[in-house]
């Protein structure tokens, strides 16, 4: 994951944006100590479930190097700090503290918190778990608002989603999960557009499972960003889930995701 990692951070930065877009945040790079520390740590070994985010957040990966990396779980649930250095082109509204920064990551917060409170421990949920995002660039305009790579132009986006797409392969071949859940829905798009690729490259195809069998690589969907611990908890009790949010038993037995976005 780490050479992936590498190779991904090279590859976007030599990708051109042009305005809107006027700062771009690689934690790839200026994080890197903290984002290897992470995927070293975490990220050494084969998953059950890959969760998919969409970029960077502000006040999360853009300033500890981990997806949804809200300081306070970073240091003290996931035992991770590392120096944070600064993107080449700072914003001056966007600064880059580290883990100095005194903001809060909602959405890490919301996220490893419902893992923390379902797993315990860190060492608990990544042994057959992981979080990666989808693009690893934070990018502002001149007034420092945040552009997610959902709201990009085709000229722009494409290029991007290129190699993005290219890493999220390597990612899956690498980590090869059963299940791949979006939180979000553009993330969910992207990850049906590379599974149904895989799918459609793969020979001989894919045959429907028997009853009560799973397919590799064949789960895809979204988790919405509101209220996570109650759907993760009534998909476990009511649903009879074993690994994850939103996740049911189709009535042919195989398991698929169901998007409440």
């Amino acid at each position: 994951m780490i050479e992936a990692a590498r190779e991904l951070g090279v590859a976007v930065d030599r990708i051109k944006f042009t305005p809107p877009i006027t700062h771009v945040y690689n934690p790839l790079d200026y994080a890197r100590p903290a984002h290897e520390a992470y995927l070293k740590k975490f990220g050494n070994s084969r998953k059950r479930v890959v969760f998919l985010g969409m970029n960077p957040g502000p006040f999360g990966m853009v300033q500890t190097g981990v997806p949804f990396g809200e300081i306070a779980v970073v240091r003290a649930w996931m035992r991770l700090e590392a120096a944070i250095g600064k993107p080449r082109r700072e914003h001056p509204k966007r600064p880059v503290k580290g883990f100095a920064c005194p903001r809060s990551e909602v959405s890490g917060k919301r996220l490893w918190g419902l893992f923390a409170d379902r797993f315990g421990s860190a060492e608990n949920f990544f042994a057959d778990y992981f979080v990666v995002n989808y693009c690893p660039l934070a990018l502002f305009d001149r007034n420092g608002r945040n552009l997610t790579p959902d709201k990009l132009p085709a000229r722009q986006a494409m290029p991007l989603f290129a190699v993005c797409d290219r890493h999220l392969r390597r990612a899956i071949e690498i980590l090869q999960p059963e299940w791949l859940i979006g939180i979000g829905e553009f993330a969910g798009k992207r990850a049906r557009l590379l599974l149904a690729e895989v799918e459609a490259n793969r020979n001989p195809p894919l045959t429907p499972p028997g009853r009560g069998t799973e397919r590799r690589g064949r789960v895809r969907g979204s988790l919405p960003g509101r209220g996570w611990g109650w759907v993760y908890r009534r998909s476990a009790a009511e649903r009879s889930c074993q690994c994850g949010p939103l996740l049911a038993r189709r009535q042919d037995g195989a398991r698929q995701v169901r998007s409440r976005c």
